[in-house]
């Protein structure tokens, strides 16, 4: 069973309560004898895994299957340009 503290021991003897919470492991703090919070020790999650590269060049393959001839993109390129 966890150790208990009320709020006012929280409060005034907080060194107290941290070493309790270091040999318990938890701690259940109590408001007018009721409980109401849960102090734990702080465990840092542990980072996900690298996520994997994106690999650009089969996003272009699968918006442009095939590459267009130098000649439609040449006209592609004129199109573009207008009248400048």
């Amino acid at each position: 069973m966890p150790a208990r503290a009320t709020v006012r021991e929280l409060r005034n003897q907080f060194p107290k309560i941290k070493r309790l919470i270091e040999k318990e492991g938890e701690v259940i703090v109590t408001d007018q004898g009721t409980p109401r919070y849960r102090l734990s020790r702080y465990s840092p999650a542990k980072p996900d895994a690298e996520p994997t590269p994106k690999d650009y060049m089969a996003r272009l393959r699968s918006h442009q299957p095939r590459p267009i001839s130098r000649a439609a993109a040449a006209a592609l390129h004129d199109l573009n340009r207008g009248d400048r």
